[in-house]
């Protein structure tokens, strides 16, 4: 079964935000903020309202940007992440309970402190491309056993 969440980050200049988890699932990586689809909401609503419930931003104009497609090997539940990006919001980027964030300069992005997988793909979203891909994880969750990458023209929103 596939659980439906969603990624976001907010891009300025040549800076990205990325957000420390501090809880749950990730705990300890760098990420954009995100989470679960709840059944009343597409994608978008749901990385709208979950960039606003993690670090205090209502973020505008988001643009999808990829779509991934997480299989743990040793795990019943895997995840389809949508991927956004904007540069416009409201507010300011604020700690909570959660997350926090903090910008880092597009060139030294830390990989070493993501999930393993990012830095397959960041750097091309960053580069303005957008993507479709299936990553499968070893029983430990965090190494890539393999990884497809397909560059697509665009996604239909829904």
């Amino acid at each position: 079964m596939m659980k439906v969440c969603t990624v976001l980050f907010l891009l300025r200049d040549n800076e990205i935000l990325l957000a420390m988890k501090k809880r749950g699932f990730g705990k300890g990586y760098w990420n954009g903020t995100g989470g679960k689809v709840e059944h009343s909401e597409t994608v978008e609503q749901a990385a709208i309202r979950e960039c606003q419930e993690e670090i205090g931003v209502i973020p505008t104009n988001i643009e999808k940007v990829a779509i991934h497609d997480f299989v743990f090997e040793d795990k019943v539940d895997n995840i389809q992440a949508h991927v956004f990006i904007t540069r416009s919001w409201t507010g300011k980027p604020t700690e909570t309970n959660e997350m926090a964030p903090k910008w880092f300069d597009t060139k030294n992005i830390p990989y070493d402190q993501m999930w393993e997988d990012d830095i397959i793909w960041l750097p091309l979203i960053l580069q303005g491309k957008k993507l479709q891909t299936h990553f499968t994880f070893a029983p430990d969750g965090k190494a890539v056993r393999t990884a497809e990458l397909t560059v697509v023209s665009d996604f239909t929103l829904h």
